[in-house]
């Protein structure tokens, strides 16, 4: 039976689900909001199913799955106090406020980009979860629960059940460092530790000002490993925002650093494939 408790639960002691059907949860107040906020901030939340008050299936919220899966990220804001839920992997990004009270939670009214959507289902899942997701009243976190699972009940008494996975601040142990980098159009080739004849991307990092001005250039150099996220294409110029992590105890021979992709800021095609 799986079983949904509310006591204070840090994202390192979700361990262990056992599959079932769903209880009734207990008290909203036998849960910290601050534990419970520090577990949602520490994944991305997947859409796994959804179902009405009775526990019948709505596909229309996972209907495009596994080529879709809806995303929520819940983020800490620049000032105490102002978090923010943000849905992708639609075809615009939605973001939202919410505030959790024990296990009450309040989503404000949606935002999103403009961006017009060519696939018609894509679209209308996009405005189902946008219209959806401010009727938000509660936030269940399953107890025991590897990978980590989350139930997100509505007003009108339907349910989205959610399932975690690490953000790369948690796989990586801190928030990482921004950095901007250009990578050149070619690989060149290249040698490090036990790796020979390599072919290396070229990288330099950029540097913006605060009103987004770029105000100079590092020198060029090899790029020994990878950009998680990001293919190099042959005769295409990139600048990237990229986070930079450092890996405890790395292998010999390895970067200290963990590089994954935030987006692309310029691509330029430059040359022949």
């Amino acid at each position: 039976m799986k079983r949904w408790t509310f006591i204070a639960l840090t994202a390192a002691t979700l361990l262990g689900l056992t599959a079932c059907a769903t209880s009734t949860p207990p008290s909203a107040n036998a849960m910290n909001d601050s534990s419970l906020n520090k577990t949602l901030q520490a994944f991305h939340w997947e859409l796994e199913k959804a179902d009405d008050p009775s526990g019948r299936a709505l596909p229309a919220f996972t209907a495009l799955a596994p080529q879709r899966v809806v995303r929520l990220s819940f983020v800490p804001g620049d000032k105490p106090g102002d978090q923010r839920v943000v849905v992708d992997r639609l075809c615009n990004g939605i973001g939202a406020g919410y505030q959790l009270n024990g296990i009450d939670i309040t989503i404000s009214r949606p935002v999103s980009t403009m961006m017009a959507c060519p696939d018609r289902q894509l679209m209308q899942l996009e405005q189902a979860v946008a219209t959806q997701i401010s009727r938000a009243t509660r936030v269940h976190l399953a107890q025991d629960a590897n990978p980590p699972r989350v139930l997100l009940q509505f007003n009108d008494g339907s349910r989205w059940h959610l399932v975690g996975k690490p953000t790369d601040a948690t796989r990586y142990g801190g928030a990482g460092e921004t950095l901007f980098l250009e990578v050149g159009p070619q690989l060149q080739p290249c040698s490090h530790g036990v790796v020979r004849n390599a072919q290396c991307m070229q990288v330099r990092e950029v540097k913006y000002n605060s009103a987004g001005l770029k105000t100079g250039t590092g020198e060029w150099g090899h790029f020994y490993g990878n950009i998680e996220g990001f293919t190099h294409q042959a005769g295409t110029r990139n600048v990237l925002r990229v986070k930079r992590y450092t890996i405890q105890n790395p292998p010999a021979d390895a970067s200290r650093y963990a590089y994954v992709l935030d987006m692309r800021v310029e691509s330029e095609l430059v040359g022949p494939r």
